[in-house]
């Protein structure tokens, strides 16, 4: 067989990611016709698509640089665009430049976030996520409109405090607040039986109030990055919070010394 009949693309893993794509456009599509609720379910519809591609790319052994890439692009659209344009639409259009400006830092934001996470594969610790991640990002925002199409609140009447929480989500994500990541949680392994009784109380729980229990997980699971933060470190610095930092990988090639040239090498050691 040539090799150009050997090239393609994996379909099942690329085939969820363009149903999590799918999921942010409609998204999109719905807060602009006024639909806002069945606009924050479809990004945590994008969500659960989110979390089974890369899942199911490992177990069927069909990772891929285009699946990583395409990935990548989606969660753009999904946790950046989508949230940032479905809470502009429902609460921040009134604000006028103060609604656009906040809903511009979200995006910036997840664009960022989603830049930094690309250059950390393979040196970061998987066991936290530097910054709070866009999916948990763009579930805050958009559980927020959940909850207030869900009990008749009017956004643009509480437009300041859509935009204080819309813009605190982008810097959230660009920020060096460590987050549980959760890859460390055996789901191979046996748990006790109440363990079974307590995840089903969970869904229980969701089932009957979903917008608002949904928002409440994802605003503290927000808030416990600083709190974690400000209760490990001793004396909070600015590396703490925001801008470069140590597991930066341009950081890291910038901290690196510059190599000499053969040329002047060869000076050197013919002076010594």
């Amino acid at each position: 067989m040539s090799e150009n009949k050997r090239k393609g693309i994996y379909l099942l893993p690329n085939l969820l990611t363009t149903a999590g794509l799918f999921s942010g456009f409609f998204a999109v599509v719905s807060s602009m016709n006024g639909r806002f609720e069945a606009a924050a379910v479809a990004i945590f519809v994008a969500m659960i698509f989110d979390g089974l591609d890369g899942r199911v790319a490992r177990m069927t052994n069909t990772q891929s640089d285009f699946g990583a890439e395409f990935d990548s692009m989606a969660d753009m659209v999904s946790f950046g665009v989508a949230p940032a344009l479905v809470a502009y639409n429902w609460g921040l259009s009134d604000l006028g430049k103060l609604g656009w400006l906040a809903a511009f830092i979200y995006v910036a934001g997840a664009a960022l976030r989603l830049a930094r996470f690309n250059t950390q594969v393979g040196i970061a610790d998987k066991r936290f996520f530097q910054g709070l991640a866009s999916p948990a990002s763009a579930a805050l925002v958009s559980g927020l409109v959940w909850v207030g199409v869900e009990y008749g609140v009017n956004g643009n009447d509480y437009g300041l405090v859509v935009a204080l929480i819309t813009g605190a989500a982008g810097l959230l994500m660009v920020s060096n607040f460590k987050y549980n990541s959760f890859k460390e949680v055996n789901w191979h392994g046996k748990v006790p039986f109440v363990a079974l009784l307590l995840i089903l109380l969970v869904f229980v729980v969701v089932a009957t109030e979903p917008a608002l229990v949904l928002f409440i997980v994802f605003a503290l699971y927000a808030l416990a990055g600083p709190i974690n933060t400000f209760r490990t470190v001793d004396k909070m610095t600015l590396d703490d919070v925001v801008g470069d930092h140590e597991e930066d990988a341009d950081f890291i090639d910038n901290k690196a010394e510059p190599t000499k040239p053969a040329d002047a090498e060869t000076e050197e050691k013919s002076r010594n």
